[in-house]
C-alpha cells in the first residue's frame, strides 16, 4: 500500500510540474506566433491546465481502465465547478463577462448533455471520440474567430522587424524544451498515478470509478486550482472562471474524445455513473447559468453554496462505496429538502436581477 500511495504522490507531483512547464512554454509560443492575448487565456492556459487529464484518461483508455477514464472526466468537471469555483468565490466574489453567459457556459451545458446522450447506450464509441475532437477544434476556431473580431491589437499587429523576428526565433528554444520536458512529465505522470491509483483501489478494496471520481479527479485539477484560486487572489476573477469553463469544456470533447477514439470499443460507462455521477456532472454545468446570470458575478455565499454541494456529492459517493445505512436518509434529504430549496433560492436571484435591469433600462428611457 505504501508503494502505491507514493506512486500516486509522485504521479501527481510530475503531473502538476509537467502542466506548468506546458503552459508557460506553449504561452510563449503562442505568444511568438501572433495569437491574442485573449485566446492565449482561453485555449492555450485553460486546455493546459487540462492536460493531466488529458495524459491520464488517453493512458487509462489505452490500459483498458474505462472506469478511471471516464471517472476522471466527470470528477474533474464536478471538482472544477463545485469546489475550485467555489472556494475562488468564497476568497472574492467573482465577475462574470458578458461572453461567458452567452456563449462559453451554453456551450459546456450542452457538451455536458451531449457526453450523458452519448453515454447512454453504456459506451461512448470511438466514432462518438471523432465527433467530440471535432468540436474541440470547432470550439476553439470559434474562440480564434471572436477574438479577431473583437480587433485585438496584438492580432492585427504588422509583421516584425527583421532583427526581432531573429531575437525571436532564438528565443523560442526555450519554450519549445519547456513543452517537450512538459509532455514528457505528463506522460511519465499519468502512467504513475493510474497504475498506483489501480493498486491503491485493491488494497483498499474499493472501485476504480471511485478512485477516479476522487483521487485522481482532484489530483489532475490541481492545476485548474492553483490557477483560478491565485488569480481570485490577484484579482483576476473574469480569469479564474474562464480557466473552470475552458477546462470543462476540453475535458468532454478533448479528454473524452481521444480516449474514445483511441480506445478500439471506446470507452466503456457503468451504470452507477450513467444513473448518477453524468446527471450531477450536467446539473452542475446547468446551475452555473444562473447563478452567473444574476448580477454578472458569483457571490461569496454562492461560492459556498457550491462548495458544500461539492462536500455532499463527496459524501454520497463515499456512502455508497461502503453501503452505510444512512445512504437513503442522506439521499432523501438531498431531493426534498436541500436541491428544492437551491431552486428556490436561485430562482429568487434571478427574479430580482431581472427585476433590477428592468428598472435600470426604464430609468434610463425616461
Amino acid at each position: 500500500m505504501i508503494v502505491s500511495l507514493l506512486m500516486v504522490v509522485a504521479g501527481l507531483t510530475l503531473l502538476v510540474a509537467g502542466a506548468e512547464l506546458l503552459v508557460h512554454g506553449a504561452s510563449a509560443l503562442a505568444r511568438a506566433a501572433g495569437m491574442p492575448s485573449l485566446i492565449i487565456g482561453l485555449t492555450v492556459v485553460a486546455f493546459g491546465t487540462s492536460a493531466p487529464e488529458l495524459a491520464v484518461s488517453l493512458g487509462a483508455s489505452l490500459a483498458g481502465q474505462p472506469d478511471i477514464a471516464m471517472g476522471n472526466v466527470v470528477g474533474s468537471n464536478m471538482f472544477n465547478v463545485l469546489f475550485i469555483l467555489g472556494i475562488s468565490a468564497a476568497i472574492a466574489p467573482l465577475a462574470v463577462s458578458s461572453q461567458l453567459v452567452r456563449l462559453d457556459v451554453p456551450i459546456m451545458i450542452g457538451t455536458s448533455g451531449l457526453a450523458w446522450l452519448m453515454a447512454s447506450d453504456g459506451a461512448v464509441g470511438r466514432l462518438e471520440g471523432v465527433v467530440l475532437l471535432a468540436g474541440i477544434v470547432g470550439y476553439t476556431a470559434l474562440l480564434i474567430r471572436l477574438g479577431k473580431s473583437q480587433g485585438n491589437a496584438l492580432a492585427l499587429a504588422g509583421p516584425e522587424p527583421p532583427v526581432r523576428r531573429a531575437a525571436s526565433g532564438r528565443r523560442l528554444v526555450v519554450p519549445v524544451v519547456l513543452v517537450l520536458v512538459g509532455l514528457v512529465l505528463l506522460v511519465l505522470g499519468a502512467r504513475w498515478l493510474v497504475q498506483g491509483a489501480v493498486e491503491l483501489a485493491r488494497v483498499l478494496g474499493v472501485s476504480e470509478l471511485l478512485i477516479g471520481l476522487t483521487i485522481i479527479a482532484a489530483g489532475t485539477s490541481l492545476p485548474e486550482l492553483a490557477t483560478s484560486v491565485i488569480a481570485s487572489i490577484r484579482g483576476e476573477r473574469d480569469i479564474a472562471v474562464g480557466n473552470i469553463v475552458g477546462s470543462n469544456i476540453f475535458n468532454i470533447l478533448a479528454v473524452l474524445g481521444a480516449a474514445s477514439a483511441a480506445a478500439p470499443d471506446g470507452v466503456a460507462v457503468s451504470p452507477a455513473v450513467l444513473r448518477f455521477d453524468l446527471p450531477v456532472m450536467l446539473a452542475g454545468a446547468v446551475v452555473c447559468l444562473p447563478v452567473f446570470f444574476t448580477g454578472g458575478r458569483i457571490s461569496r455565499w454562492e461560492g459556498v453554496l457550491l462548495l458544500g454541494y461539492y462536500a455532499a456529492y463527496i459524501a454520497y459517493l463515499v456512502l455508497g462505496a461502503s453501503s452505510h445505512e444512512s445512504l437513503s436518509g442522506f439521499s432523501a434529504a438531498m431531493v426534498f429538502f436541500v436541491l428544492p430549496g437551491t431552486v428556490l433560492g436561485i430562482a429568487v436571484s434571478v427574479f430580482w436581477a431581472v427585476r433590477a435591469r428592468r428598472k435600470g433600462r426604464d430609468l434610463t428611457t425616461r
